[in-house]
């Protein structure tokens, strides 16, 4: 049985190196995603985040021209399958204009960085509590082949800036 996370968030201790709020995404729903980047200011850029394909594309960084929010949303509702079964990715929201991330990472955790206060809101309005999201260990990745041809739509998606995958991407 998959893993869900219950809808929990931790917010960063005062005296924290890392200033970001974590929450675990239950049920791998990217509405948790797109509420939270409903908090950034247009425009945005959508940084994929391959560290494992099924023959769709080279692992790396694929970076998205300017979108709107109205954008965001039709990629998720188009890409909604792949990016609610499957482990080959991440997938982070970026505003310039704030200097803040959202970053679905593959194993449904949720990173936001920026208007701290405002993700707390929406993370409550789903009904999210104070908690502290885990990930089981040992834990396994799906990488669904009936979703490779999606992968590859997606790739096609955009005219994507490439860039190798950075150590830190690397899982």
């Amino acid at each position: 049985m998959a893993h869900s996370h219950p809808p929990v968030f931790r917010m960063p201790a005062p005296d924290a190196r890392s200033q970001g709020i974590v929450a675990g995404v239950p049920g791998s729903d990217p509405e948790v995603f797109l509420r939270l980047s409903r908090c950034l200011e247009e425009p945005l850029f959508l940084l994929y985040v391959l560290h494992t394909c099924r023959g769709e594309a080279e692992t790396g960084r694929y970076q998205s021209p300017e979108l709107s929010f109205r954008d965001l949303e039709a990629f998720v509702d188009e890409f909604r399958p792949l990016l609610c079964a499957d482990g080959r990715f991440d997938l982070w929201a970026y505003s310039p204009e704030q200097k803040a991330t959202v970053v679905w990472d593959r194993h449904n955790l949720l990173y936001a960085y920026g208007p701290l206060d405002r993700y707390a809101t929406e993370l409550r309005s789903l009904g999210f509590g104070q908690g502290i999201p885990e990930v089981p260990a040992p834990h396994t990745h799906h990488y669904r082949s009936e979703l490779d041809v999606l992968a590859g739509k997606l790739i096609d998606r955009f005219n994507w800036v490439y860039s190798p995958l950075r150590p830190e991407d690397e899982q």
